[in-house]
């Protein structure tokens, strides 16, 4: 197989064993996709490069699982499924995220910079280093927007914390 035969990143929904989840993946044809038993709907698909495949899922992955780590961090109950992304993330924030990632792939300086800047958001929030006026011209510009698509709230309660021992 030639090193960056062309490759379809995909955006779908899937079931197995009656629990639903969403996938970003890569597939070496259409047929693959609709083939695959697990997968219902396929709301993305683009044809790309085998490398620039890899690069532009490895971000989308990345992004996702910052979202659901903070999110769990602030206590919100977000399922785990066996396989894929939960359901409890909405279908047009993820179809944003793999937009914005597609996109920004096109031109590979700024692709460096949110990658950069994506990098740092899996450790720390990008709002204080906006609001600091730390990061300037373009960075700051594609900061804003990276920490947008970390902004996701959900409708969900908060997980209440323990409740205190019943004696001491």
């Amino acid at each position: 197989m030639l090193r960056n035969s062309p490759q379809y990143l995909f955006l779908a929904s899937g079931a197995k064993n009656g629990e639903g989840f969403w996938i970003v993946g890569v597939k070496n044809c259409d047929e693959n996709i609709f083939e695959d038993e697990n997968l219902l709907d396929c709301h993305r698909k683009e044809l790309v490069g085998n490398k620039s495949a890899r690069d532009i899922l490895f971000a989308i992955n990345l992004n996702i699982s910052n979202l659901s780590n903070e999110l769990r961090n602030k206590n919100y109950l977000i399922e785990r499924p066996s396989m894929g992304i939960s359901f409890d993330i909405p279908l047009d924030l993820l179809e944003k995220i793999f937009d914005f990632w597609l996109d920004i792939y096109k031109n590979e300086n700024n692709w460096k910079i949110c990658l950069g800047l994506l990098k740092v958001r899996k450790r720390i929030s990008l709002t204080n280093l906006i609001k600091s006026q730390s990061l300037k011209g373009n960075s700051k510009k594609w900061a804003i927007k990276v920490e947008n698509l970390h902004t996701y709230v959900p409708n969900s309660q908060r997980i209440k914390k323990l409740n205190n021992p019943m004696w001491k």
